[in-house]
């Protein structure tokens, strides 16, 4: 029974230290979805560092990419393909901007939390195109509300 105790004990504690498993969330790129047209949904993805954020081909005509000064410090800027999937891995704690290259202007954005929000003052700085700017007002009230 000595044994079988220490054995189960072992066990446990292999457990203990187990990594955290990373999540993975999905965000479809929409001519038309809950919140109108041209848009990611969700728009907003709170996760964490590891966990990877892929962006789905539903319809035609868009691309997923990060926007310049809307990232953390030392996350490396991804540009998806027009009509291609974009998986993204989030490296570093922080905030995320995303568009759609063709229909910016239109709001296709999104945010993507990692952790704490620490570049959010930063990220809130960057100049955005009318509707986009728009859409990441309401994003950031969302992050701050948290």
């Amino acid at each position: 029974m000595r044994i079988r105790g220490l054995a189960v004990t072992v066990l446990l504690a292999g457990l203990a230290v187990q990594p955290a498993v990373a999540e993975e969330f999905e965000v479809k790129m929409l001519n038309k979805g809950e919140e109108g047209a041209m848009v990611f949904e969700p728009d907003l993805v709170q996760a964490q560092v590891g966990d990877t954020v892929k962006f789905l081909v539903v319809d035609k005509g868009h691309n997923a990419e990060t926007i310049k000064g809307m990232i953390p410090e030392g996350a490396e800027p991804v540009i998806g393909g027009m009509d291609e999937e974009l998986v993204i891995t989030l490296t570093e704690e922080g905030v995320y901007g995303i568009r759609c290259k063709p229909h910016y202007g239109l709001g296709m954005v999104a945010l993507i939390l990692a952790g704490d929000p620490v570049n959010l003052e930063a990220v809130q700085e960057v100049k955005t195109p009318g509707k986009a700017r728009k859409k990441f007002e309401a994003l950031f009230a969302e992050v701050t509300a948290e």
